[in-house]
């Protein structure tokens, strides 16, 4: 039905090949529109959503502020503040403190109100209480193996982290939906449907497989190392195969990953963000999105540059982004995973580049919750725990604002943020692709 959907959006018929535009930018808008309330919207949903008023070369970094215990702080100031452009400090042209629990967070600096319309900084936040709650699965990622456990975290976190009033939806990357709804029986049966979907993915079974992180660096980045590791696998597997043979199946192999990685990773951040233009920002009130995944790579200029819109459009629509590594407590350990006999020198190399895929994979969830303020939840087996922490979200979040000029598009800026008191750590945006709002609109 899907397949058949896009067919007709797009005139075309459905290909493997073209899949990477298709699945992140078809699949998505066509269920995220039947997300409708059906009569159970709320009586201030008249009202418009919280607008952060910035101008086009403004860069917005949320910001949460823990003390030793974990706990995130309120009470500091714009002053409190530095950030850093590539090293050099910027001047806060805007700031703005969101409490949780209180109906009017605004900002508590009188160099945060806007002078005019044309000023570079944050305007001022009127929160509604309402909350609104979107749970979106990585069903390409996510294993048979690893679902039970989700699905029953899931389910028992619904009931004792979501108010009466909190309105949520049950979404996939590959397009399962409940619809927005306060009906948790409807949300808990979405997400008892929940299944792997294997389509982006190596065959899990197969004796050898080749992951995107192993893909990438025998394949893009030349790494002969990882090109051992991996023919040394593929010789292991297939015993008379010759190691000529055996190297021509391993580049085979790490440009079949290359193919399904990139389409997976750009599905699964096509999916959240338009989870925040389309569905999150016409809506008033909280905005929380929990994304549970086994994690992903996602390298590259197009992958960067879509993360930085990601963290602009959370942080314009009031959303916090909150991630579970639904890997639990071996994402550290392949060993775990994968127990060898033997403690030869090629296994502990294949059993490094297995680590540091582990590592890479969680990079993206860690950035994404990190950048708008939220919580990335691993290397932890209490899977409920972590959802009910996920929907609950940091008391305090800061959202500073600094103007960038000649900034050139695609080109990465890595972020630095300090506060200047002792016994604090600092949880905030790392960087941005500087890209011009108008541009963004119209892919919107």
């Amino acid at each position: 039905m899907m397949p058949a959907l896009c067919e007709e959006l797009t005139g075309r018929p459905m290909r493997l090949t073209v899949r990477l535009v298709k699945i992140a930018f078809c699949l998505l808008p066509a269920f995220l529109v039947c997300a409708r309330l059906k009569g159970q919207q709320p009586s201030h949903a008249q009202s418009t959503a919280p607008a952060l008023r910035a101008t086009v070369n403004e860069v917005l970094v949320p910001v949460v502020v823990r003390d030793a215990q974990g706990h995130s702080i309120g009470g500091l100031t714009k002053d409190d503040f530095q950030v850093f452009d590539n090293g050099k400090a910027q001047t806060i042209t805007g700031f703005l403190i969101v409490h949780r629990d209180i109906e009017d967070a605004a900002a508590n600096s009188p160099a945060s109100a806007p002078d005019s319309a044309e000023s570079p900084s944050v305007s001022q936040l009127n929160l509604p209480t309402q909350r609104f709650v979107v749970f979106l699965f990585d069903d390409y990622n996510l294993k048979s193996v690893d679902l039970p456990s989700v699905r029953d975290a899931a389910i028992k976190a619904l009931d004792s982290s979501l108010a009466p009033a909190d309105f949520a939806a049950v979404l996939s990357t590959s397009g399962a939906n409940s619809g927005l709804t306060r009906d948790h029986e409807k949300l808990k049966q979405s997400i008892r449907d929940l299944k792997a979907n294997a389509l982006l993915r190596s065959d899990e079974h197969s004796c050898f497989t080749v992951d995107y992180y192993i893909g990438d660096r025998i394949s893009n980045k030349s790494d002969v190392l990882a090109l051992q590791a991996q023919t040394l696998e593929v010789a292991r597997c297939l015993r008379n195969v010759t190691p000529e043979a055996a190297e021509t199946i391993a580049r085979s192999g790490a440009e079949r990953a290359v193919q399904l990685g990139e389409q997976s990773s750009l599905a699964n951040l096509g999916a959240v963000r338009l989870i925040l233009a389309k569905l999150m920002a016409p809506l008033p009130g909280q905005h929380i999105l929990v994304l549970i995944s086994p994690g992903f790579f996602a390298p590259g200029s197009e992958s960067a540059t879509l993360q930085s819109e990601i963290l602009d459009l959370a942080a314009r629509s009031n959303t916090v982004i909150n991630t579970l590594d639904a890997r639990g407590l071996y994402t550290t350990n392949p060993d775990a995973q994968v127990k060898r006999r033997d403690d030869s020198a090629s296994q502990r190399l294949i059993d490094q580049y297995r680590n540091s895929s582990m590592e890479a994979n969680s990079g993206v969830m860690e950035e994404l919750a990190d950048g708008t303020g939220g919580t990335f939840i691993h290397n932890s087996n209490d899977l409920e725990g972590g959802m009910k922490t996920l929907v609950s979200g940091a008391e305090y979040r800061y959202v500073l604002a600094f103007s960038v000029t000649n900034a050139k598009r695609r080109v990465h800026h890595a972020l630095k943020v300090k506060v200047d008191q002792p016994g604090l750590t600092v949880q905030a945006r790392r960087g941005y692709s500087a890209s011009p709002l108008e541009k963004r609109t119209k892919r919107q």
